[in-house]
């Protein structure tokens, strides 16, 4: 039987990442660090025979998408649906400005990642209800094959928690580095994890 494989990467490192920001739907470039991790991690994709590359809409997705790409001359089909959580009116905002002006709000937040939304944003459930549907048809429009998607912290938690069958609570369980690669694999049994958040060489 042959399998279906998801090379699952996170977006390069940001502008505003040295700040520790909430960016969600904030469209911000890549830094230069973040166009060199991708340069870097594109070499893993060089011997893999990809059928599609998908990305986010945000543009720190797609230029990750262009640069992972670019060895296998691989242009990125953008997918709204894989967007980060809406992070409502704390985008922009950092984890200090936030707990100083809603220390109430912020600690459920942390309390209960997984449940709570952020204020004016989406909760997991809701990124879930958009962007596991979306990922469920790329898969199925290339089964068999091996594609490559590039998202968001808090999407590839949600779409590894979602293949694996673990609660939307333990996303934080998984690592997600700047440009780091996951890889899942789906056969007849469902999904294996079969790589975890291996980050660029350096």
């Amino acid at each position: 039987m042959t399998r279906t494989r998801v090379y699952l990467f996170r977006h390069g490192e940001p502008a505003l990442a040295e700040t520790r920001r909430f960016i969600g739907h904030l469209d911000v470039p890549l830094s230069p660090r973040g166009e060199a991790q991708c340069v870097a991690q594109s070499a893993r994709l060089r011997e893999v025979p990809l059928a599609a590359l998908y990305t986010s809409d945000l543009v720190r997705a797609r230029r990750s998408g262009e640069l992972l790409g670019a060895p296998r001359a691989l242009t990125p089909t953008a997918v709204p649906a894989l967007r980060e959580m809406a992070m409502g009116r704390w985008e922009g905002l950092t984890a200090a400005q936030i707990e100083a002006r809603e220390p109430e709000a912020f600690a459920t937040w942390m309390a209960s990642v997984g449940e709570f939304p952020f204020p004016e944003g989406e909760s997991v459930p809701d990124l879930a209800a958009r962007a596991w549907p979306a990922f469920e048809a790329l898969v199925t429009a290339h089964a068999g094959a091996a594609i490559a998607i590039v998202a968001h912290g808090g999407t590839n938690r949600m779409l590894l928690c979602r293949a694996l069958g673990l609660p939307l609570g333990r996303l934080l369980a998984f690592g997600q580095a700047y440009a780091a690669m996951s890889v899942l694999e789906h056969g007849h049994g469902g999904w294996a994890l079969r790589r975890l958040n291996e980050e660029p060489p350096p």
